[in-house]
């Protein structure tokens, strides 16, 4: 298996936000995160930046591309921005503070 090298400049852009829905808060519970990351973005970069952010080991990624939603504002017809979402899974003790205290 040959080890990709990624500029660590970079990582950072790859990620856009945590996702907080329903289904992200249960996934929690079994220690995955889901992040919106930019569509051109591999899993092993995924894998690379949340390591480098978060100071944690991820164990695996999973990528989803959700499909282009049309959307219509008067007569102007077009579709939502693309984008992809990422549902890491973290090695056990491992955690990321989503929601830091005050």
């Amino acid at each position: 298996m040959v080890t990709e090298q990624f500029d660590p400049r970079m990582l950072p852009d790859l990620i856009r936000r945590p996702l907080v829905t329903e289904k992200a808060t249960l996934l929690l519970e079994n220690n995955q995160y889901t992040f919106e990351v930019v569509p051109q973005a591999t899993k092993p970069q995924i894998k690379a930046a949340i390591e480098e952010l978060f100071d944690v080991k991820v164990v695996g990624v999973n990528t989803y591309n959700p499909p282009r939603k049309q959307r219509r504002i008067g007569r102007f017809a077009g579709h939502r921005s693309q984008y992809k979402r990422a549902v890491v899974t973290l090695a056990p003790g491992d955690s990321i503070t989503l929601f830091p205290e005050v």
